[in-house]
């Protein structure tokens, strides 16, 4: 059912954040400059769910001649460090985005340092020396008032004391935190005194042991916008209840501003929230992916199984397909839960038009070709993409003795079976037709080599090659391959919404999630592809080599299927 927002979309051609940018651009406001910001906490790599905010952050700058600046939410240094910021900026990279300037919250720790000092000269702030759990349970809940806390009218002279000695080394950590003085009965929990600076003594990883006080989210989010020129603080849903809070506090800021005189003037950001990416079968949660990496269930952040940037790079998927599959969802007001097949659909139709064409034989079997010489062998031509005319091609070699894949091969087929069985003819990718003319097997009874005549006159490209076949088949030569390492992967959990399954996550993982082949075989050329490189093994998917690849021995990661074999698989 289409929303009332969705019709709107569908007439204007714009998302509803595009339509807010548009009215304000009319309206004048904020001299019709339009300033955007992608603000992560470097608590972590960067996954899906973050590229859907990057390309609403840069899209809308782009789209509008505007900026986009790059700021890091560096507000809580025992969980943050150097090696997030670095790989953030490698996806942000990665992804096709380039941003203005790159900023830190901890740029602004001493303006938001003086701006929590000023109001507490007004009144407006007071240092709080109850628990966590106690200012909690006064807090009240939606329905019912919160209780004031007992030293929410401690002099102001104490509370100026008190907050600088919350930023020396003698300070407990949760001891003491600054609470805004607001609305113990407001309807809206988040007004309810927040707390907006506590005490944490981990060394910060750009300013190490200078500050012992570090401003919240809530606190610290809405000022660093004002201050950077911010037009447009563009966040997902759940900020919609801190909302009234983030222009509370920049209305006292700009009230500030003017004693200060630090003259910004006009400016005012504007808070536009929009619906999460959530995909199926995996998870989003930060806590639960640090889960899956320290208790070593996945292999690392870039685990091609992980719904990280880095691992979807590594796993083979383009920038392009993913943020074709963010277009193509949309942003809207609701939540919902995105088919994983979705994001594959994009990849797949991404891929098609720029991987390369090779062959590769997963699970082989040794095809024989009983009339062809001895010694001999042929160089022929392979196209690298037929969807590009300037794609050019590249050689294989053709010879007596080939892998074929073993599910291409049935000793008794039923007569839909159009690949290569005993007195049919099928097509050798590239190559010849061959007829199948019977197999080998060992003493229990396995197939162990399929044998063929080829016909001599029937060479790809050569006039008379063309009669009809119905099957062909790719294939490598035994003497001219390297031997390589594939791993496929398939969905990390096998529920389709683990964060709403009531069971504990770790109860849900697919324990077929990741499969390790290393008796495959890949055409010399594939072997020597490198990582970055898109590859389509004919007829099985597209690939992608793995920087664990040495060179004897190339490493590859299933990319995605060729069609979407998991919806069928689970019907």
């Amino acid at each position: 059912m289409d929303t009332k927002e969705n019709i709107t979309e569908k007439k204007t051609g714009l998302s509803f954040v595009e339509q807010f940018v548009e009215e304000d651009l009319a309206e004048g406001k904020n001299g019709g400059r339009i300033q955007t910001r992608f603000p992560p906490e470097p608590n972590g790599y960067l996954h899906i769910g973050h590229a859907k905010a990057i390309c609403i952050d840069f899209g809308i700058a782009e789209k509008y001649n505007g900026v986009c600046n790059l700021r890091f939410d560096d507000t809580n240094p025992s969980k943050e460090n150097n090696e997030y910021v670095e790989n953030i900026l490698s996806d942000i990279s990665w992804l096709g985005f380039k941003w203005n300037n790159i900023y830190y919250a901890s740029d602004y720790f001493q303006k938001l340092w003086d701006f929590a000092v000023w109001m507490i000269r007004q009144g407006r702030a007071y240092v709080d020396e109850q628990t966590s759990e106690q200012i909690a349970q006064q807090k009240g809940t939606p329905t019912t008032p919160g209780q004031a806390s007992p030293y929410r009218d401690r002099p102001i002279e104490e509370n100026l004391r008190l907050f600088q000695f919350m930023n020396t080394a003698e300070a407990k950590e949760g001891s003491m935190v600054l609470r805004a003085k607001m609305d113990m009965a407001n309807p809206n929990m988040h007004f309810r005194d927040p707390v907006i600076y506590r005490v944490i003594h981990t060394p910060h990883h750009r300013t190490g042991t200078t500050w012992h006080c570090y401003p919240m989210y809530d606190f610290a989010h809405g000022q660093s916008d004002y201050f950077e020129g911010v037009t447009h603080s563009i966040c997902t849903l759940e900020f919609v209840p801190h909302r009234p809070l983030y222009d509370k506090l920049i209305d006292y800021l700009k009230e500030y501003d003017g004693t200060a005189a630090q003259g910004l003037g006009d400016n005012r950001p504007r808070q536009i929230e929009f619906n999460r990416l959530n995909l199926t079968y995996t998870v989003m949660s930060k806590r639960k992916l640090h889960q899956l990496v320290e208790e070593h269930l996945v292999n690392g952040w870039d685990d091609p199984r992980m719904p990280t940037l880095c691992g979807m790079r590594r796993r083979g998927y383009s920038p392009e397909s993913v943020r074709n599959f963010i277009k193509s969802i949309g942003y809207t007001k609701f939540d919902a839960l995105n088919d994983m097949a979705l994001l594959e659909a994009a990849v797949r139709e991404d891929l098609n038009k720029k991987a390369t064409r090779v062959s590769a034989v997963l699970n082989p079997v040794r095809l024989v070709i009983t009339n062809y010489p001895e010694g001999q062998t042929e160089e022929l031509m392979a196209e690298n993409n037929p969807e590009q005319e300037d794609a050019g091609s590249h050689t294989i070699t053709f010879s007596r003795t080939l892998w074929m894949e073993r599910d291409d091969f049935m000793e008794d087929a039923p007569k839909k079976f159009f690949r290569m069985t005993p007195g049919r003819e099928v097509r050798l990718k590239n190559a010849y037709i061959v007829k199948c003319t019977g197999c080998v097997k060992d003493a229990d009874g396995n197939i162990t080599e399929v044998q063929a005549e080829y016909d001599a006159l029937s060479k790809s490209g050569l006039e008379g090659a063309n009669r009809k076949v119905k099957g062909t088949l790719h294939w490598v030569s035994a003497d001219h391959c390297v031997k390589a390492e594939v791993r496929e992967y398939d969905r990390l959990f096998f529920v389709e919404n683990p964060a709403a399954d009531g069971r504990d996550f770790h109860e849900l993982l697919n324990p077929e999630s990741l499969r390790v082949n290393r008796d495959c075989y890949v055409e010399q050329y594939a072997a020597e592809r490198k990582p970055g490189e898109y590859l389509q093994f004919i007829r099985l998917g597209y690939f992608m080599a793995d920087f664990d690849s040495q060179d004897d021995k190339p490493v590859f990661n299933k990319t995605v299927g060729l069609k979407d074999t998991w919806a069928k698989k689970n019907k």
